[in-house]
């Protein structure tokens, strides 16, 4: 936990302080902001609060007062419910305006870790409340130079499996050969596992209308033939099976034959050009030293499907947030889902993936967008056509 910079932060959003709670280990975004053991038994509540200026100050159970021992301050037991409310009151010394993990109305579920009944409970003292979003955004999300070289090794890896994927389908059609759904995903799980790689689930390999399901993922028991004259969907998504490592994750699009059909290619240049769209619009604002927004991003992809008809078919948001975990804890791109008001900022890494998904077949097209102080760049190779398998 760097005190210093995270009092800066809440001194720029003119917080009086960042109250953090837990109860079970239910907020983990407080144990890894803080620097906490996640092997600490929190079968009482502790809470922590760190004031704009001056000492940090926790409050802790009698039965659990080691829980707070890693971080810094004076700690206040307490063992009565008054003596929580009084212990509580003390350790946010005044303070009128705090944030907490809470979102309002829930729009950011990935910070929404306090329970309403524990909130209800800070506000009785007079205190108000606002989102940690972006402070979490700013202490999570950003990436240190070590995990971007990662992310970058990351991405030349699934994209050398992707390219494997796609060809072993075309080899098993010129041999005649059945292949499935199924096979190709596990043929990717394979490669990951022997290329250093680790994922959390999937991939989704998907044919026709399967691809319509933007979560479908075939299974030993539920998946579908790749037979000549289909369209084929793989999302992969992994990071190096080392410490801190990031996610890589994208999304390519195939048809099975020299010579897909014109409906088909017009989605997929649809969605091409919805995600180039989005990711133009990142660039010129970051060249430009403008402030943009997570809803401003999904605009611009929304707004280009929109405009040809097809935002029915378009039913999520337009990119997320990249890190440690696949979906991460930065700004969404996201204007649908939520109205995501977080800024992109520097060192932060997320997904563009639009998608038109038809009774027929669906197209995505996902890239990854890394921001830096004065650019944003697409860190892995990018399609631009079909792939003819």
């Amino acid at each position: 936990m760097n005190l210093a910079e995270i009092q800066e932060k809440l001194l720029a959003e003119h917080l009086h302080g960042w109250l953090f709670f837990d109860h079970h280990q239910r907020d983990p975004l407080a144990y890894r902001v803080l620097g906490l053991p996640t092997g600490i038994v929190a079968t009482r509540r502790w809470y922590y609060f760190i004031p704009a200026s001056g000492e940090p100050r926790g409050l802790v159970h009698r039965i659990e007062p080691h829980s707070l021992d890693a971080v810094p301050g004076e700690k206040f037991p307490y063992a009565g419910w008054s003596a929580q409310l009084d212990g509580l009151r003390r350790v946010l010394g005044g303070a009128r305006r705090v944030a907490m993990q809470y979102s309002p109305m829930c729009a950011i579920p990935y910070v929404s870790m306090v329970d309403a009944g524990t909130i209800e409970l800070v506000r009785s003292l007079g205190v108000e409340i606002v989102s940690s979003a972006n402070l979490i955004q700013y202490f999570e999300a950003r990436w240190s130079e070590e995990q971007l070289a990662m992310h970058l090794e990351a991405g030349r890896r699934v994209d050398r499996i992707r390219a494997a994927a796609f060809r072993r389908i075309g080899e098993k059609h010129r041999e005649g050969s059945p292949v499935t759904e199924y096979e190709i995903q596990q043929f990717i799980r394979s490669e990951f596992a022997a290329q250093g790689m680790i994922t959390d689930h999937g991939p989704i390999v998907a044919v026709n209308a399967n691809a319509s399901d933007p979560h479908y993922e075939p299974s030993a028991e539920r998946h579908s033939p790749i037979r000549p004259g289909d369209a084929v969907l793989i999302d992969l998504w992994a990071k190096l099976d080392r410490p801190d490592a990031v996610y890589y994750d994208v999304t390519w699009d195939g048809f099975c034959g020299a010579q897909p059909p014109s409906g088909l290619v017009n989605i997929f240049e649809i969605v091409r050009d919805a995600r180039d769209a989005a990711v133009a619009r990142v660039r010129r604002a970051i060249a430009a030293g403008q402030s943009l927004q997570g809803f401003e991003v999904d605009d611009a992809a929304r707004g280009f499907i929109r405009e040809r008809g097809f935002a029915d078919f378009f039913f999520h948001r337009t990119g997320h947030s990249i890190g440690p975990d696949v979906h991460g804890t930065g700004a969404n791109m996201d204007n649908l889902e939520t109205h995501d008001e977080r800024a992109v900022i520097a060192g932060t890494c997320f997904s563009v993936e639009p998608g038109i998904y038809l009774p027929e077949f669906g197209i995505r097209s996902e890239v990854n967008v890394y921001v830096e102080h004065s650019d944003a760049r697409v860190t892995g190779e990018v399609q631009d056509a079909l792939i003819l398998v």
